[in-house]
């Protein structure tokens, strides 16, 4: 039950119905038992830094921030932490008492506890990892594997300007690789993570030849629909540690929603069950 001292937040993107950041929230709320609503905002991006500074007029704790204005959210608000800054994107913000709005970036922490949770034994530190892709996601992900220490992170894209780009903005720890050999970038390497869309449902297939990957090597793909991509699937057949993306989308969620809400939410299999059977995500 929703009363007029409810707590407010919401997901801010263009568009937001695709967004399972709702359905994700509202299923804390309900099991918590909290008076508060989490809301879809569609804002177009002319409109986003002027309807994200009517959040504190709005009573409004905060909100997350989708495609495409994350990158915008970093000139929006008002202080952001180191996270956000190395990323180059935020994807979370709090209304402060003041009503300054306070940005971060909860994507490398989504990313590192998914691969907690869904391979315990994993250690960033055992070896390279090769990164298949060089967008927004894997600026998450190669921040996240640099800073829990990774030795080095290989970044492979179908496009290595992007890549050098991004080598160029994260700094130390990012060897770039060309498409072409992208098999051979898994020689070696303790851990695959692809971040583009390659395998999604409605894109090409990720084309990588597992040959060179050492039997020990876990592989994690954060798409999420298909839920077991062929990349997962390929991997399992050759007997690696798999790892899908929905559990990043879970995780990330955590600390916005305790800072909202004021409570600590739990990632477990009935949030995980409920969330798969809203977004279909296991066809």
């Amino acid at each position: 039950m929703i009363t007029g001292r409810a707590k407010l937040a919401g997901v801010m993107g263009w568009p937001v119905g695709h967004s399972l950041s709702p359905i994700l929230h509202g299923y804390w709320l309900e099991t918590l038992g909290i008076d508060g609503a989490y809301v879809p905002l569609a804002v177009k991006p002319e409109d986003f830094a002027g309807a994200l500074r009517t959040l504190p007029k709005l009573g409004f704790a905060g909100a997350n921030v989708t495609i495409p204005h994350k990158q915008a959210a970093l000139a929006a608000v008002d202080e952001i932490d180191i996270v956000a800054q190395r990323i180059g994107a935020v994807n979370t913000v709090v209304v402060r008492r003041d009503g300054s709005l306070w940005g971060t970036n909860t994507d490398a922490y989504g990313f590192l506890e998914n691969m907690k949770w869904g391979y315990p034994a994993w250690e960033p530190s055992a070896g390279p990892a090769t990164v298949i892709g060089a967008g927004g996601a894997a600026r998450a992900v190669v921040v996240a594997l640099l800073d829990a220490g990774a030795p080095v992170v290989r970044l492979v894209n179908r496009s290595r300007d992007r890549a050098e780009a991004l080598a160029i903005e994260i700094g130390a720890g990012l060897e770039v690789r060309d498409w072409e050999t992208r098999a051979l970038a898994l020689d070696g390497a303790a851990l695959l993570v692809n971040t583009s869309s390659l395998g999604m449902t409605g894109q090409p297939p990720l084309d990588l030849d597992l040959t060179h990957l050492p039997a020990a090597a876990a592989v994690c793909d954060i798409v999420y629909v298909p839920l077991e991509t062929e990349l997962l699937k390929a991997a399992k057949a050759k007997g690696h540690p798999t790892i899908d993306g929905i559990g990043m989308l879970l995780h990330q969620a955590r600390p916005g929603f305790a800072a909202w809400f004021g409570i600590e939410p739990v990632v477990d299999q009935a949030l995980l069950a409920h969330v798969l059977a809203a977004a279909g995500a296991g066809s």
